[in-house]
């Protein structure tokens, strides 16, 4: 059976009080417009950003960290969201600055593939995240 793709990924963070807000106007230009809710195994509430043809799910952390998130233990190194255009990889990396977000490096044009144009960054929890821009070739 062949996959069309990944269907969501849920995050774990430290305040849905702050991350939700962050994440809704981080996501909205990118065409993730709305926002479900579900019932998590836990009891707990996961909220669904619905982009196209994706989700991002947060959820609050229910285990207390003694340290900073670090992508180089097990489990997620980033994540990396998939811009229309190289503007709207430029417009997202001046909302970053605009919030104070952390960013590591970009926008550029990386040797990944041909074209790879992106921005790392991190989000509030210290995620690190990427918008990136494949620009489709003729094959």
């Amino acid at each position: 059976m062949r996959s069309t793709g990944v269907h969501h990924v849920d995050l774990v963070v430290s305040s849905i009080a702050r991350s939700l807000p962050w994440y809704r106007e981080l996501l909205a230009p990118l065409g993730f417009r709305s926002v479900s809710e579900v019932e998590g195994e836990r009891g707990e509430t996961i909220y669904y950003l619905w982009g196209p043809g994706t989700s991002v799910g947060l959820r609050e952390a229910q285990t207390p960290r003694e340290r900073p998130f670090d992508r180089y233990e097990v489990g997620l190194h980033h994540l990396a969201l998939e811009a229309a255009s190289r503007a709207a990889v430029d417009e997202r990396a001046e909302w970053l600055t605009a919030q104070g977000a952390e960013i590591e490096s970009g926008p550029k044009e990386y040797a990944y593939s041909l074209g790879y144009y992106a921005v790392f960054f991190y989000d509030p929890d210290g995620i690190k995240l990427e918008i990136v821009h494949l620009p489709r070739h003729a094959a």
